[in-house]
């Protein structure tokens, strides 16, 4: 409801004061974690809560987190609002006793007090290297139940008024491969945290306790009136819109994955009715991170200044029936759920697109590939190597897609091949893009990436590959060209190369190599229809062939001038129109 009493001034210096405090504690992530998905990757969140564990700010990171705090807050809130006190520090990681997601992201939450007062909640979501369970890094897919991806962290107090858990780092240490990465990630969440908790600290000398409250409630109330009054001015109707992960590294059968979008007046509904069920191996959604992909997607087509925190959650429903795909219930497995997310993200844009035509790109190659490569090197030292690989957005509706860039639900980095081979035994063969592999259009898609990995100081390590889009390529829109698809390659380079399948697990040997080839993203629009200088600048840049030039778009190259032949362009495409 409208406060009419609302200082919009104090409110947005309020907003803008929150999003900092959580973008500083990203900031000491970054400068105090171990590993190499946080410090580099940037695989984590962090954000501020009220005393009642509502979302009041997020910081920079993964939007896909978003909506994933409030419901895991809820969790530690059910087992110790009664018991909270100055210097705790709360953790979980359980899918299935609040809103965690998946075994390896630990949430971490520490009370902030004001004397004696409980004014709000610091938080932080990490992906750790390791989580232990029977396969190194935490997300394998060829898991059968949860009982087997990892330590399952209930929501505990692991810090009581200042003293951490002994039993709790004992118990993790003694579970994870690598343990001075993992107990030094949290000691970096906590540490995050605390300067989340005195950036709130700060804000409350100045406001007041009961003024801050208030006003946060008011911030709150704020962004969903934003963002009730941004989608009333969207169409109402109904757009329906489908995909397809290939399989669950099980069984050869395509997961199919529905998303109806039902918008009216200002509310918006996504109802993924028509999803199959959940499958055997580790790719199943929790709901809680199902939802959390929504908010994400929805939020990508609203106004960046609205708020990002609890009340624009409010216009927006979301609808999974258990034991379906994307709210899967105990014990299904659910290591690998990040390729799941990157489904439903595009089956959530593939609607927005027919909704919102001009404003919503083609297919993007999210985190389709996770790689991970994990054993012991030659003096016995444990080690994880654990990468999430990504192309680039589809076609937009004024723009090419971008190459080299994770999504927009994702916001995730890549890690310098350079950095890698400091820390790990392995060494960067190639990463590069791949010739003809953007989904032509009037604006091409990203094309795809390869990376290439070999084995160079360890006899033996674990290859564990959760990959897909080899048998479905990311879509097109308004007659743009799927991207080309997936593959993945054994020592390519090799008398007897081998092409495994999209998810799969092995012993790679000293010297061997591995390659992933991601998915080019889709066009959009009509191929024919693109400015023959860009699809010769593409070739110029090696990312489309002269024969790609002349196949996919009609554009006749001169080899030897490197220029267009306006002529023969122009009566290819008279041709194709006819």
């Amino acid at each position: 409801m409208t406060n009419a009493n609302r200082d919009p001034i104090k409110i947005e210096l309020l907003k803008n004061a929150l999003t900092a405090i959580a973008d500083e504690m990203a900031v000491t992530m970054v400068r105090t974690a171990r590993s190499l998905p946080i410090k580099e990757a940037l695989d984590f969140s962090t954000g501020l809560l009220n005393a009642d564990g509502a979302l009041i700010a997020q910081g920079l990171c993964l939007p896909l987190h978003m909506g994933s705090f409030p419901p895991t807050m809820s969790s530690i809130l059910a087992d110790y609002k009664d018991d909270i006190r100055p210097g705790d520090v709360f953790a979980t990681n359980d899918p299935y006793l609040g809103g965690g997601t998946h075994l390896p992201d630990i949430y971490i939450f520490v009370p902030i007090f004001m004397s004696d007062t409980l004014i709000g909640f610091a938080a932080t979501i990490g992906h750790h290297t390791d989580i232990g369970g029977r396969v190194a890094g935490g997300n394998a897919c060829d898991n059968t139940e949860i009982y087997q991806e990892g330590v399952r962290i209930p929501p505990l107090k692991i810090a009581k008024e200042g003293q951490l858990d002994e039993i709790f780092l004992k118990l993790m240490r003694a579970n994870v491969r690598v343990p001075q990465k993992v107990l030094g990630d949290i000691m970096a969440s906590i540490a995050a945290c605390r300067r989340g908790e005195s950036g709130f600290q700060a804000l409350a000398d100045r406001y007041g306790v009961a003024a801050l409250r208030a006003s946060t409630l008011d911030l709150i109330d704020y962004a969903e009136e934003l963002t009730r009054a941004e989608l009333l001015e969207l169409p109402d109707g109904q757009w329906d819109f489908e995909d397809f992960l290939d399989d669950d590294g099980f069984q050869e059968n395509p997961i199919r994955i529905v998303a109806t979008l039902v918008k009216k007046n200002d509310e918006l509904t996504v109802d993924f009715a028509g999803t199959d069920p959940q499958v055997k191996g580790s790719i199943n959604m929790p709901f809680s991170f199902t939802a959390s992909s929504v908010y994400a997607c929805i939020r990508s087509i609203m106004d960046p200044s609205i708020p990002n925190n609890e009340g624009f959650f409010r216009p927006i429903t979301v609808i999974a029936e258990p034991g379906s795909f994307v709210h899967c219930t105990h014990p299904a497995p659910v290591a690998a759920r990040g390729l799941g997310a990157s489904r439903v993200t595009d089956c959530v844009w593939g609607a927005l697109a027919q909704m919102l035509p001009d404003k919503v790109f083609a297919c993007c190659v999210q985190g389709d590939y996770g790689v991970t490569i994990a054993g012991y090197t030659n003096d016995g030292a444990p080690f994880v190597s654990l990468e999430f690989l990504f192309s680039g957005w589809g076609g937009r509706p004024d723009k090419d897609g971008i190459d080299g860039l994770s999504s927009l639900a994702v916001n995730y980095s890549n890690t310098p091949a350079e950095i890698l081979e400091v820390e790990q035994p392995l060494r960067i063969e190639r990463y590069q893009f791949r010739t003809d592999t953007g989904g032509a259009g009037k604006f091409r898609g990203a094309v795809g990436l390869e990376r290439e990995y070999r084995l160079v100081e360890a006899n033996e390590a674990i290859l564990q590959v959760r990959g897909d889009r080899q048998k479905f390529g990311p879509f097109g829109l308004y007659g743009g060209k799927a991207g080309a698809k997936a593959s993945n390659l054994l020592n390519p380079d090799s008398d007897s190369p081998s092409v495994p399948p999209g998810k799969f697990m092995m012993t790679l040997k000293k010297g061997e190599s591995f390659r992933a080839q991601l998915a080019g993203a889709g066009g959009w629009g009509n191929p024919f229809e693109r400015d023959p200088a860009f699809v010769l600048d593409d070739v110029l840049n090696e990312k489309v062939s002269l024969e790609g030039a002349l196949e996919q778009y009609g554009v006749a190259i001169d080899s030897i001038q490197m220029a267009v032949n306006e002529e023969e362009t122009m009566r290819l495409r008279k041709a194709a129109c006819a």
